[in-house]
């Protein structure tokens, strides 16, 4: 993993971080924190190579879904994808742009990254307010040489509407009868215990400063903020660790047309190598765009970023989308985004 450090103040901006000041010619988009490390890093080789700049509000998946809908950015970003029911209601294209990983995130004394192992139904259990204490028998049984303290468990989950929620709280479903009951999933949920704090930053933050706290965030906001992320024991038993390898086996047989606009959810996938919580992050961006020129220059930063972004996401531990999926995608670009006389907004560009 290598290090980053040039927009490292996103950390602390959990409402609306813009990744360059904006001027008429950047494009304009807004949403989801669990890409922002990418997009930020993206954004920056982009301006350096063609002088465009991106001007994108990292406020939460939701967020973004309700700007692009109210069209009042070029495109938005999700970690939940549409129904393609509602894609089409609103005349929205969507498509994955890089898949991640989500890991719950702990502070305690003495406990260092990757020393607790965590399995699903036990994470439901803390986070349904069950188990309320680090020495609790379940997470004793699951850590058996960890030195656990009798501390409250201080739960921390998001306040805004998040896909890195849906997607959280998505696993929990698929692992938990009871939490899939009581709770279920979306990008906001009905929290049975906690407090709430806004974007992967606010997360963050928060578990960094609060004792025997244990939030969930992307994995890129767990290493920035040098957080203690925790081992997790996968669907096919093994234990494993957040890395881009065992996101990428989780990603490996994803099938990809199997859902409208790409939505396809990597939770839970099985492997012996895959990461129970891997995630997918999506675009909107509006079939008929009433600017064309813009949604244009966004789909050649979008290319870009597929064609020459591979090696950036892999510094930060994301997992680029497959090439054969990047061609399906921009075939489906052609055949979808459209300007007002018809001609393809995608091939207008290149």
């Amino acid at each position: 993993m290598k290090h980053w450090t040039a927009f490292a103040a996103a950390s602390v901006i959990a409402a609306a971080a813009s990744l360059v000041p904006a001027n008429a010619a950047d494009i304009s988009g807004a949403g989801a924190t669990f890409p922002y490390p990418i997009y930020a890093k993206w954004a920056d080789a982009y301006k350096k190579v063609t002088g465009n700049g991106l001007n994108y509000q990292s406020i939460g998946s939701g967020g973004g879904i309700k700007q692009i809908k109210a069209k009042t950015v070029t495109f938005g970003a999700s970690d939940a994808p549409l129904p393609g029911k509602e894609l089409d209601e609103v005349g929205l294209a969507q498509f994955p742009m890089v898949m991640g990983g989500i890991v719950p995130v702990v502070n305690l004394d003495g406990i260092k990254p990757g020393d607790l192992v965590i399995d699903g139904p036990t994470l439901a259990r803390i986070f349904m307010g069950d188990i309320k204490t680090w020495d609790d028998p379940a997470l004793k049984k699951l850590n058996p040489n960890a030195n656990l303290p009798k501390q409250a468990i201080a739960v921390v989950h998001r306040s805004d509407g998040s896909g890195t929620t849906f997607n959280f709280a998505y696993y929990l479903s698929d692992v938990s009868a009871d939490w899939k009951s009581k709770v279920g999933f979306n990008t906001s949920v009905q929290w049975p215990v906690g407090i709430g704090a806004k974007g992967n930053e606010g997360v963050a933050n928060n578990v960094a400063q609060t004792k025997g706290s244990i939030g969930y965030v992307e994995y890129a906001y767990a290493l920035q903020n040098k957080l203690t992320y925790t081992k997790m024991i996968n669907k096919d038993g093994k234990t494993v660790s957040p890395t881009s390898e065992a996101f990428q086996a989780a990603a490996a047989n994803a099938n990809w047309k199997s859902q409208p606009g790409y939505g396809v959810i990597l939770a839970n996938q099985p492997g012996e190598k895959s990461w129970p919580m891997t995630a997918a992050t999506w675009i909107l961006i509006y079939k008929k765009p009433t600017d064309p020129a813009a949604t244009g220059e966004a789909l050649k930063f979008f290319a870009w970023a597929y064609k020459n972004g591979g090696q950036m996401a892999e510094a930060l531990d994301y997992v680029p989308m497959p090439a054969n999926v990047v061609s399906d995608i921009e075939k489906y670009w052609t055949n979808e985004i459209k300007s007002a006389d018809g001609k393809p907004v995608f091939a207008m560009t290149n």
